[in-house]
């Protein structure tokens, strides 16, 4: 196993240990961060009905539109700024937040801060 096969595979062992403990219902779903170097990615999802309810990254025209950039921690608050003012509308108060096998710290920490902010409960 060489080095980039066996970073995958401990994400993926602390992905698969945090979904275990964390569970999306339609009452309070799931808020899942995912992010590379180069972009923030957020989804509310439902893991009952096995649904993405709202989908939100920095690719997209709502992010573009703030001006902010991609890769910085600055991005990924406007991104959870976003994706909480997209719950709000579409009914949703309250999620549970899935940091995706990373460290709550920097975009991570910074997407559950935006969203906050918009008026989501975690």
């Amino acid at each position: 196993m060489n080095k980039l096969q066996k970073k995958a595979a401990n994400q993926r062992r602390r992905q698969n240990r945090v979904r275990a403990k964390v569970n999306g219902t339609a009452a309070r779903p799931r808020l899942s961060v995912t992010r590379s170097n180069a972009n923030v990615y957020v989804q509310v999802v439902d893991d009952v009905a096995h649904k993405t309810l709202i989908g939100v990254s920095t690719l997209g025209a709502e992010f573009k539109a703030t001006g902010e950039k991609a890769g910085t921690v600055a991005g990924a608050k406007a991104v959870g700024a976003i994706v909480g003012k997209k719950a709000i509308e579409a009914g949703i108060d309250s999620v549970v937040f899935d940091r995706g096998g990373h460290i709550y710290h920097g975009r991570v920490a910074a997407v559950a801060e935006g969203a906050r902010e918009a008026g989501l409960k975690f």
